[in-house]
């Protein structure tokens, strides 16, 4: 094994200038990540540089298999923080042959959102505060629970520590460092209510860039946990019953919110988010209604409400922003399994775009 670890380590950058690009791309369920990698002749920073690639799109669930070509483009580059060096990982969307986004391809409309100029000029910024929870293998079971059986009831596991209270800060840890090392902007840790359960937060990110860092942060992550023998779920509600549900809370903020006079701006954007509360809902991830309950931090999926430092709101905003009269406020509706790129352009196009 030794030999094996001394290979996998090997540093490229002595004997060649090629390098390994793991291209990296959404599958047909909507939360399946792939990717396969590839042998580039020296190092690149612009994505629109790297060749396109195809794959098999008909075992993915993409495209039918008399015609299951599909085009991966690069979108963006992050440091490959498993084969290290001047190694990359390439975030990509997909295309038809003939160019044309695929339907599964969420990214293209979520760009064109971010392209326009009122959206622009706003300078959106993101912070997702993505919730998963660990199992074991072989039973699908929250990972540090007894087989069969329970912990005990919540209480002692947020942001908890020991060896009965914190299971799996390792696989935690190695993904926090991991995500710094390939330059996603993951702002920190902590463990979650349900014990087995944790979040990290990635941002603030500017417009498509949270969904870009998003995706590659949960690549690490399944990465990681499949190197640990471990599985991760981004289920809304892994165990039903008394124990907290899983999201991934988005905090917002525009140009015009973060300047004085901002928090005007912010009450005006959540008075339209309530008049499509049911649309961002349909959009915000699937299983939503299971957590959306009106219970465990969570406002009932049929009703929208806002406050300040109410963690069972649809909307909350924090009470720093309100006594500064400026600042970000929070969606707590979207789900753990919801798609970044869906979700943050959404946010925009309403708030900004939409005439109410």
């Amino acid at each position: 094994m030794s030999l094996l670890n001394d290979l996998i380590n090997l540093n490229l950058s002595e004997v060649t200038n090629k390098v390994i690009a793991e291209y990296i791309w959404i599958g047909g369920s909507g939360m399946d990540l792939r990717s396969k990698a590839r042998t580039l002749t020296g190092t690149e920073s612009d994505p629109s540089k790297l060749p396109k690639w195809n794959y098999d799109g008909s075992s993915t669930g993409q495209a039918p298999g008399e015609d299951s070509e599909v085009i991966l483009y690069p979108q963006a580059i992050f440091p490959d923080p498993f084969r290290r060096g001047k190694n990359i990982l390439v975030m990509c969307d997909a295309y038809t042959p003939a160019g044309e986004p695929i339907p599964t391809n969420k990214r293209y409309n979520a760009a064109k959102v971010f392209s326009k100029p009122e959206v622009v000029a706003e300078e959106p910024w993101y912070g997702i505060e993505q919730e998963y929870t660990l199992l074991q293998k072989d039973v699908k079971w929250p990972y540090g629970w007894p087989v069969g059986g329970f912990p005990g009831p919540q209480g002692p596991y947020y942001c908890g520590i020991g060896a009965d209270k914190a299971f799996g800060r390792e696989i935690v840890d190695a993904h926090y460092k991991a995500c710094l090392y390939a330059g996603i902007n993951i702002s920190g840790i902590n463990g979650e209510v349900m014990p087995g359960q944790w979040e990290y937060q990635v941002g603030p990110a500017l417009g498509i860039s949270s969904g870009d860092q998003l995706w590659v942060s949960r690549y690490i992550l399944e990465r990681i946990t499949e190197i640990a023998g471990v599985v991760v779920s981004f289920d809304p509600k892994p165990i039903p019953g008394d124990w907290n549900g899983a999201g991934a809370h988005t905090n917002y903020s525009t140009k015009s919110m973060r300047e004085d006079g901002g928090y005007e701006v912010i009450k005006k954007a959540i008075d339209k988010l309530g008049l499509r509360h049911k649309e961002h809902i349909a959009a915000y991830g699937e299983g939503n209604e299971r957590r959306l309950t009106g219970k465990h931090e969570t406002a009932d999926i049929n009703t929208f409400l806002w406050g300040v430092a109410n963690r069972g709101a649809s909307i909350r905003v924090g009470r720093d922003t309100e006594k500064a009269g400026k600042g970000y406020f929070e969606d707590r509706r979207p789900a753990s399994n919801m798609d970044p790129y869906v979700v943050t352009s959404m946010i925009a196009d309403t708030t900004i775009l939409w005439k109410a």
